[in-house]
């Protein structure tokens, strides 16, 4: 997911996104501990959309704060 498809979803939208992302994140770790994850880019990948998740938050959340 990229920025703008971040930003296009609603707030109820990005709070499952978001805990879809980390729920992945943790599957992903696991896999690795148990050395079943082949695909090791999807770690900082998944990483990444919660990042770009929390930041569309924190946008719309400075932006109430704003108003």
């Amino acid at each position: 997911m990229d920025i703008g498809e971040a930003r296009k979803l609603s707030d109820t939208e990005l709070e499952n996104a978001l805990k879809e992302a980390k729920l992945d994140l943790w599957q992903a770790r696991f896999a690795l501990s148990t050395r079943q994850l082949k695909d090791y880019s999807q770690i900082p990948v998944t990483r990444r959309t919660i990042a770009r998740i929390l930041t569309v938050q924190r946008e719309r959340a400075t932006a109430r704060v704003a108003e």
